[in-house]
């Protein structure tokens, strides 16, 4: 093979995948080497909490009541054929700190913080302000990723928490008007179907779908090219390759769950 064979040759799909999958894993193990040594960016990790914990709360709030709302208006008419309604508090709250709660909390946070992510660093990308900030004996990878992984993993299990407390509250609501059912009485027959191990199935999920939205929105962002077609790209990207992610370890998450359970 002469210099301009060599030149010309472009890998295959199927080494390109793999190319991608250890860039990809790379940058990961790259995060667990870095998190932990000095210097730390505690200013840019706390408005970074901010950006991702606080300015979701209203997002947050509107779809969490309505899950809580609509899930319980869903779920009357079935069991009111088995003359069972009151059983609604309980089936409301296993079905929200299960699965709705991490589960809507992560798809939320994957469409406003993944796309958020991977749209602010591939800006900086292609605008050469991450190449700028080496020159400046600045690691963008410390500042820039570091930061927002930990504080997209700090926060979504907040988030998630918020978002079973609206859930319910909506939920309380709807079997109020209906059932005349007190505060007190509700919420003692919600939570007397919730163990431990089902916060903590809700934590991990939290815990881990908040690092997978921010690995994959700033993987995503750093490595943006093409200009400003490319940082819409990035963006675009992070969201859906954020969600099939989820999906998946929901499916994996909830598998080891039940085993614990010994269902």
């Amino acid at each position: 093979m002469n210099g301009n064979s060599r030149a010309s040759y472009k890998p295959g799909k199927i080494t390109r995948f793999f190319l991608h999958i250890y860039h990809a894993f790379a940058f990961v193990m790259r995060f667990f080497r870095e998190a932990f040594i000095p210097p730390f960016h505690f200013k840019e990790f706390i408005r970074q909490c901010y950006n991702m914990g606080y300015r979701s709360l209203p997002l947050i709030s509107v779809t969490g009541f309505i899950t809580g709302l609509v899930f319980t208006k869903q779920s009357r008419p079935s069991l009111a054929d088995f003359g069972a309604t009151s059983w609604l508090p309980s089936l409301v709250s296993i079905a929200i700190v299960r699965a709705l709660a991490p589960l809507v909390t992560a798809l939320i946070c994957a469409g406003k913080v993944g796309s958020n992510i991977g749209a602010e660093l591939g800006s900086m990308k292609v605008t050469e302000q991450i190449d700028a900030m080496e020159v400046s004996a600045i690691n963008p990878y410390k500042y820039l990723v570091v930061t927002r992984v930990l504080a997209t993993t700090l926060m979504l299990p907040l988030l998630m928490f918020y978002t079973a407390f609206v859930g319910m509250m909506g939920s309380f609501l709807d079997v109020h008007a209906h059932e005349q059912t007190s505060f007190i009485s509700f919420f003692e027959s919600a939570f007397s179907s919730i163990n431990f191990l089902d916060y903590w199935a809700s934590i991990a999920k939290a815990l881990v779908y908040g690092f997978t939205i921010s690995m994959v929105g700033s993987y995503k962002g750093f490595y943006a090219t093409n200009g400003t077609t490319g940082v819409g790209h990035a963006a675009n990207s992070a969201v859906v390759t954020s969600m099939f992610l989820i999906f998946i370890e929901e499916i994996i998450i909830v598998q080891i769950s039940n085993f614990l359970r010994g269902g």
